[in-house]
């Protein structure tokens, strides 16, 4: 199997070239579950270089999944703290096509345990589309749970109904 590691975005070209990977990614991906309106809305709020650029300043570690040095796609993640729990919040974890099937997101998840063991935070959580059939069920299979629903207002008529999931890292 060909090597897997991340990769920093840091550049201004490859937060470009992040942004570029996101709308490959999500016009292929989310079109059938969202619809195409939606798709472009979000891509231009949340997955545009200005909203990584801003994600990136915020705290987010924005990384390439790279398979054999090819950019196979990316993640974004940052500690969080809600309460007394401290956890890390997985807000990307995109695959191109091509390489899903290739237990990518395990060896994503598998180094964000990691970072949590070193950082002491005892979960990590994300949010995926109640819709989303075939990512839900890699996720169970990683060992997520669903926590609960969540109905977010985007903006522009737009909302995200999610599943909010975790995981408990020992």
């Amino acid at each position: 199997m060909n090597q897997m590691e991340f990769k920093q975005v840091q550049t201004e070209e490859e937060i470009q070239t992040a942004a570029a990977l996101a709308r490959e990614i999500w016009t292929e991906h989310f079109t059938p579950i969202i619809g195409a309106e939606q798709v472009e809305y979000m891509l231009e709020h949340f997955q545009s270089a200005p909203a990584i650029r801003s994600m990136i300043e915020s705290g987010y570690f924005y990384q390439f999944i790279l398979l054999g040095g090819v950019r196979a796609g990316y993640t974004a993640y940052r500690p969080q703290k809600e309460g007394d729990e401290e956890f890390l919040f997985l807000s990307k974890l995109y695959i191109k096509k091509e390489f899903r099937g290739r237990k990518l997101a395990r060896f994503a998840l598998s180094q964000m345990e990691e970072y949590c063991r070193e950082q002491g935070l005892s979960a990590i959580r994300l949010t995926c589309n109640r819709h989303n059939e075939s990512t839900l069920a890699v996720y169970d299979k990683l060992g997520f749970s669903v926590l609960y629903e969540q109905n977010a207002d985007i903006g522009g008529g737009f909302y995200m109904n999610d599943f909010v999931m975790e995981k408990k890292v020992d």
